[in-house]
């Protein structure tokens, strides 16, 4: 009589002609565990073991019911997490020790080391320049350790990865943090460096500034794919043209011989500059400017480091987080290789206001609400 009572109350609970995954599971002589967790592409599941049971799911004609799905990842998502797999961090840089002493790859690093541990997965780091890894022995390693994954971190000089490891990029699923490559050109997680120097450009004529200028490495633009100019100049057309300066790229000739800065100066005469080096503060001070009250100066990358200054912080250990949600995306669905079509998670940035700027807008100057998205 109890069994018959169970079977009325599980026949009521489950409407007629629904396909359960207790139905896939009989078909597929597998385990209910198991199709759940084929059916969320989970790499626990073997790859063969996973098509048969999508193939099975898919003549039964089984839906997913959204409001359970919803309840049950929220579920897993309260567990405390428990080991998973393991993620190669790949240092690209040139530098062995970029990860702790470059001024902008510790931060990719630690959202990178943060979100991985909140996941359960462990990060293996390797430098791609040690003279001791080809592409063979590394992948070798790679496969040794039941590694799934990698993060590529720190390639800042150009956007080429190291062909010699083309291998590693077609056999694992990759994620690239920073910036966009090309050769090969794989799925990336950067801030959005466009509309980042259109929100700092905004909060400078929020602050009253007329003539914002721009002064930026050309190398620089090029590794951003001229996002940072782009976002500039489309935000100078809220200004009137006589307002209106020109970029100053020439950062490594000035470097060496200062009078390049100080005849762009002269020339277009800007009261502001959105910049991404501090060295410009001493130059703007060589021509007897004092900061704030002669010069604005705005920081493109705000670091804690510098928290003096005025400027955006891009979050690149928000970055840092992306790249790994989105490997494990790549893990789950069984991506790998270079992708047809790469993806991109761009990060927002936030403005941090500084003594390198007037505290608020000059009298007679257009008030703006200041820019907060």
């Amino acid at each position: 009589m109890a069994a018959n009572t169970l079977s009325l109350t599980a026949s009521l609970h489950k409407p007629q002609g629904v396909v359960s995954m207790q139905d896939i599971a009989l078909k597929a002589g597998v385990s209910k565990n198991a199709v759940s967790l084929a059916l969320r592409h989970d790499p626990q599941i073997s790859s063969t073991t996973r098509a048969k049971i999508e193939r099975i799911a898919r003549e039964l004609g089984y839906r997913k019911n959204p409001t359970v799905a919803h309840l049950m990842a929220n579920l897993r998502s309260s567990r405390q997490q428990g080991f998973k797999a393991t993620f190669a961090l790949l240092n690209a840089n040139t530098d062995e020790r970029a990860f702790v002493r470059h001024p902008t790859v510790p931060a990719y690093v630690e959202g990178c080391r943060r979100r991985a541990a909140q996941l359960g997965y462990i990060l293996d780091e390797f430098w791609l320049h040690d003279p001791q890894w080809k592409a063979s022995r590394l992948l070798d390693v790679l496969h040794s350790r039941g590694i799934r994954g990698a993060i590529i971190v720190g390639a800042m000089d150009n956007r080429q990865l190291p062909v010699e490891f083309l291998p590693i990029y077609e056999q694992l699923p990759c994620i690239v943090t920073g910036h966009r490559t090309y050769n090969p050109s794989l799925s990336f997680a950067c801030v959005d460096h466009h509309n980042l120097a259109l929100q700092a450009f905004e909060q400078a004529l929020a602050l009253g500034y007329k003539r914002p200028a721009l002064a930026l490495d050309k190398v620089i633009d090029q590794i951003t794919g001229g996002r940072f100019t782009a976002g500039f100049l489309i935000a100078q057309q809220q200004i009137t043209v006589a307002h209106r300066t020109q970029p100053f790229f020439a950062l490594e000739d000035a470097r060496k011989d200062i009078s390049h800065f100080h005849a762009w100066i002269e020339k277009e005469k800007p009261d502001v500059i959105l910049t991404l080096y501090n060295v410009v503060k001493r130059w703007v001070e060589s021509l007897d400017f004092k900061v704030p009250r002669d010069m604005g100066l705005i920081q493109l990358e705000w670091r804690r480091q510098q928290p003096e200054w005025a400027g955006m912080n891009q979050h690149n250990d928000i970055v840092g987080e992306a790249a790994v949600d989105m490997l494990v995306g790549m893990v789950h669905r069984g991506e790998r290789g270079v992708p047809d079509f790469p993806r991109a998670t761009l990060i927002g940035s936030t403005w941090n206001m500084g003594r390198t700027v007037r505290q608020q807008a000059s009298v007679g100057s257009k008030q703006l609400r200041p820019v907060t998205r």
